[in-house]
């Protein structure tokens, strides 16, 4: 560490109190002039280290107040699925769910039009909660059709996700992703956990198998705690 430069031996001391959880979550870190007088380095010096870390999302700044641990985002591919249980664990994190629905439906318009099925035909649907470290991080709306996964209602989703369970009875070769930000509903922000002015990351998610459409879901995130990426290799 010593043959780093200056503002890296910074960055580095920061990080590895936060791995360390001798700053965990929400601490507010000593300001950029104690840290100064630590390392014995100007003030630029010390902010470049701080900036890094703020856009690795590691740190937050809040005016007049100083800067923060902040809690880590979730991050999923936005060119891929993944199973969130295998994120959340990845991480480190504990993954649970909360199933809030799993039923049987009668297709209504919208739900016809996502699912490509005729309107009042019957058709599944889940609605679930993900969660890391007890923290909500995904509320999931999942539109079936029953004939590629009939038994998809029989499924405990407390010991398997639906992502996991659909990947493994009708393999995906077609996906469809279209994100926005959206202002989550009352009931959203609450299942979520959400401040009321907190922006919300909605994944419109639709899949198919064998060219027939399997499911369409509806990803909600919190904006303050998800992230979605996309990488393309040339």
């Amino acid at each position: 560490m010593a043959s780093a430069p200056r503002y890296q031996q910074i960055k580095n001391f920061i990080q590895e109190n936060i791995e360390a959880r001798v700053w965990p979550v929400g601490t507010r870190i000593p300001t950029e002039y104690e840290l100064c007088d630590q390392f014995n380095v100007s003030r630029m010096t010390v902010n470049k280290a701080v900036r890094d870390l703020v856009a690795e999302g590691l740190l937050e700044r809040t005016p007049r107040l100083g800067t923060f641990v902040s809690e880590p985002k979730a991050e999923s591919p936005l060119m891929d699925i993944r199973n969130v249980a295998d994120e959340v664990n990845a991480r480190g994190q504990s993954y649970h769910s909360d199933i809030h629905t799993l039923k049987r439906i009668s297709a209504p318009a919208d739900v016809a039009m996502r699912l490509g099925v005729m309107v009042g035909t019957s058709v599944f649907y889940s609605e679930i909660v993900h969660y890391g470290d007890a923290i909500p991080l995904q509320l999931e709306q999942r539109w079936i059709n029953p004939v590629l996964a009939p038994d998809y209602l029989a499924q405990d989703f407390n010991q398997t996700t639906p992502n996991e369970y659909l990947s493994t009875v009708c393999p995906v070769n077609t996906i469809e992703h279209t994100v926005e930000a959206i202002q989550a509903t009352p009931a959203i922000q609450q299942v979520l956990a959400m401040r009321s002015d907190e922006p919300c990351l909605l994944l419109h998610r639709r899949t198919w198998s064998q060219q027939t459409l399997v499911s369409a879901a509806l990803l909600y995130h919190p904006g303050s705690r998800y992230k979605l990426t996309s990488r393309t290799d040339r």
